[in-house]
């Protein structure tokens, strides 16, 4: 009896082989599994000190020790570390200290000013506290800038500011059992007091290198995307990088930076070589500014009730009305599709299946749109995604595909 997998494909045209598509995906696997994991990365140490210089601040900061007290300390002055101040403001608690690396909130945004950086999950859903500051976005996809300004607003507006440490490290905390007191350590000599400590320290603010041959004897500029040197690139977050003029520049990665990157880098150097271990998945797009008339018409608490249905959502729940409607939910409507097509009562009994089928149709249509933006073949087939649409962080952009069609770009896989 053919088995769940082939029945559907039968009825339902799909267009495709399932057992090749698995083939094909295990052959892909295979090519790029490192042993070394996590391993294989090269320190940022020595030599490679630089590239977690923050090039966002001036030189030489330095204040005396603290060793004061407060009654809450929070750890991290990205969206968790501001929301979690944020939401103890309005509890009332009043003694409130940030400790933040960087020089100033924001977290990844204030890290990543890369050329194009911008959030690829909607605006509306993702920048936290719109209601409360009282902001809309400017697009369904804010661009760093923004996010950033946002993110120094809800500093402004819940007052973080005046007692915040920024360019402040955490090195370590302990408890002090007989005064019922965390001590915290920094890198600038505090050791200061809290009752409570909320730890929101991300994991993005360190930047990884690539354990690659060259990297360590490489004598041309070089910086991480995380540190971007607009002094040596020229241009702003929007690209103009008029400092590549006339240069050979190489992009090590093609993950989400590089996704957004791209397209400035390729549009203003004279070659640029793009180095693939996986291809990304891109769908696409289609940013757009947020309509005025439908910002107008919102009521109170439309953005947790817009967080809620995608969250929803995108955990494989259930909604009768998709709010956000992009690329992160299409793949939902496309297991629903399937679910509604004749095939659905032989799949009904191996939810896994219909499942996979509905991933495997997705990938497929995101590698047809590779095929009908790429001109060259065998760079076509090199930026073709073979694995489930999550085994790797999805990604949207409606410039980047377009990029290998320059002659002066060239895809190193």
């Amino acid at each position: 009896m053919a088995d769940s997998a082939d029945t559907i494909q039968a009825e339902s045209g799909l267009g495709f082989d399932p057992d090749k598509l698995r083939e094909k995906y295990r052959a892909e696997r295979d090519k790029r599994l490192r042993t070394e994991g996590n391993s294989q990365y090269q320190e940022i140490a020595g030599d490679f000190a630089h590239y977690l210089d923050d090039p966002y601040v001036a030189p030489g900061f330095a204040r005396a020790p603290l060793t004061d007290e407060v009654e809450v300390v929070v750890i991290g002055g990205g969206f968790g570390g501001l929301l979690a101040a944020a939401r103890l403001r309005e509890a009332g608690v009043k003694d409130i200290r940030v400790i933040e690396k960087g020089g100033d909130f924001g977290g990844t945004w204030y890290w990543n000013r890369y050329p194009g950086a911008a959030c690829d999950v909607e605006s509306y859903v993702y920048l936290p506290l719109l209601e409360e500051v009282g902001y809309m976005p400017v697009e369904k996809y804010s661009r760093a800038p923004e996010i950033l300004a946002h993110s120094r607003a809800i500093g402004e507006k819940y007052d973080l500011y005046s007692n915040a440490c920024f360019q402040t490290e955490v090195t370590g905390m302990s408890w002090d059992e007989a005064a019922g007191r965390w001590i915290i350590s920094t890198n600038r000599g505090d050791a200061m007091k809290a009752r409570f400590v909320c730890m929101a320290n991300g994991p993005l603010h360190r930047p990884k290198l690539p354990g690659i041959p060259g990297v360590e004897t490489f004598k041309g500029h070089s910086f991480h995307t995380s540190r971007w040197d607009y002094d040596y690139t020229g241009g702003t977050s929007n690209g103009g990088l008029t400092g590549l003029a006339g240069k050979r520049v190489g992009i090590i990665g093609t993950g989400a930076t590089a996704v957004q990157c791209v397209p400035h880098v390729g549009a203003a150097a004279a070659q640029l070589f793009v180095f693939q271990r996986t291809p990304s998945s891109i769908d696409v797009r289609n940013n757009r500014p947020t309509d005025p008339e439908w910002a107008g018409e919102l009521t109170p608490g439309w953005q947790q009730a817009r967080m809620d249905n995608f969250n929803t959502l995108v955990s494989g729940g259930f909604a009768k009305e998709d709010l956000v409607n992009d690329g992160w939910t299409d793949i939902i409507r496309n297991l629903g599709m399937i679910a509604r097509s004749k095939a659905a009562g032989a799949g009904a009994q191996d939810p896994d299946t219909l499942v996979q089928l509905a991933d495997f149709q997705k990938m497929e249509q995101i590698r047809g749109r590779v095929d009908q933006v790429v001109r060259d073949e065998a760079t076509a087939e090199a930026l073709k995604p073979y694995y489930n649409q999550f085994c790797k962080r999805p990604c949207f952009h409606d410039e980047y595909l377009d990029t290998f069609n320059r002659p002066s770009v060239t895809l190193i896989d």
